[in-house]
């Protein structure tokens, strides 16, 4: 147990002892599905989540589905994540992820990814099958409007015609 983890309220469960659990006024909560205790909000992979952000406020983590990633990290470990494919960002050669219980975002390398067909076909594309790539041009228009929140009557042509980039 962390020097600070009774100020979260994350513990280990006396029931099971599975990290992760809560203390709540009427006893435990526990992400273990075996334990008396179990509380689905906690499992992993579950719909949606409490995320304390760094200004200290409470916001939901939630998305309609989850996908499992297994990933070999730079130790040889293999990590599972549950992630939310609706925040998917693919940058050059890695995917860029929010990871479920706390939607942090992490940075996975595509070449680790052990189910890389099934994850990038659970994500959303970006352009039509057989639709071809925006040009280079079209790329900077359309990353420069995102950027700054803006519009032009170039940047509608082309977002009519890319509409998931």
């Amino acid at each position: 147990m962390a020097i600070l983890d009774f100020l979260s309220g994350k513990i280990k469960c006396p029931n099971c002892g599975t990290e992760g659990a809560h203390k709540s006024g009427e006893g435990y909560r526990c992400p273990n599905p075996r334990c008396q205790w179990f509380d689905a909000s906690l499992a992993p992979g579950s719909a949606t989540h409490q995320v304390m952000t760094p200004g200290g406020t409470t916001v939901e983590f939630s998305s309609g589905r989850t996908i499992t990633i297994s990933y070999r990290n730079f130790k040889g470990e293999v990590k599972t994540f549950n992630a939310d494919p609706e925040s998917a960002v693919r940058m050059k050669n890695h995917w860029s992820v929010k990871v479920q219980p706390k939607g942090a975002r992490i940075v996975l390398s595509r070449d680790r990814i052990q189910n890389l067909n099934e994850v990038e076909d659970a994500f959303p594309k970006r352009v039509a099958p057989g639709q071809a790539w925006p040009t280079p041009r079209e790329r900077q228009v359309l990353g420069y409007h995102k950027k700054y929140k803006s519009t032009s009557p170039l940047y509608e042509k082309i977002r009519a015609k890319y509409p998931n980039w």
